[in-house]
């Protein structure tokens, strides 16, 4: 690991299991702070009458929030403005109460035009083991880091 804290080229091993992030609890007023910022006020979200009238027990996560959380996640390993490319599917709902763990595994290492590369693998689990979010991403990663 270098000195900034991010993952260096020769720390990076293929099927490496790197450091979790664990969240608090989710809650109501966390998709209704998204919605705001989003411009995305589907009730679905926030309004437990509205939710049950559609055939859930409550309202759930916008999945677009824990993607944003799991794209942040796996910029701190390597760096923002290391990040090359970052896809997300969305798997299981997320609800009120529940505990999100991101994972990240190297996938890939590799050097392509001369550009050090590495691909992670990403879940985002609830503390049931249900996966919220499956994710991808690619980083640029210089020799060393923050050396």
């Amino acid at each position: 690991m270098s000195r900034s804290g991010r993952i260096s080229w020769a720390d990076a091993v293929i099927g490496q299991a790197l450091a979790e992030r664990v969240t608090r609890p989710l809650a109501i007023t966390d998709f209704v702070r998204y919605q705001g910022a989003s411009g995305d006020m589907n009730p679905i979200h926030h309004d437990v009458e509205f939710a049950q009238k559609a055939g859930y027990p409550q309202p759930f996560a916008v999945g677009m929030r824990q993607a944003g959380v799991m794209a942040g996640y796996s910029a701190e390993l390597f760096g923002p403005e290391n990040v090359r490319r970052f896809k997300v599917q969305f798997r299981e709902q997320a609800w009120p109460g529940d505990v999100i763990t991101y994972k990240a595994t190297v996938a890939d290492k590799r050097v392509k035009s001369g550009v050090r590369l590495v691909d992670l693998e990403l879940v985002a689990e609830r503390q049931t083991g249900g996966v919220h979010l499956k994710g991808w991403a690619t980083f640029v990663v210089p020799e060393e880091m923050g050396a």
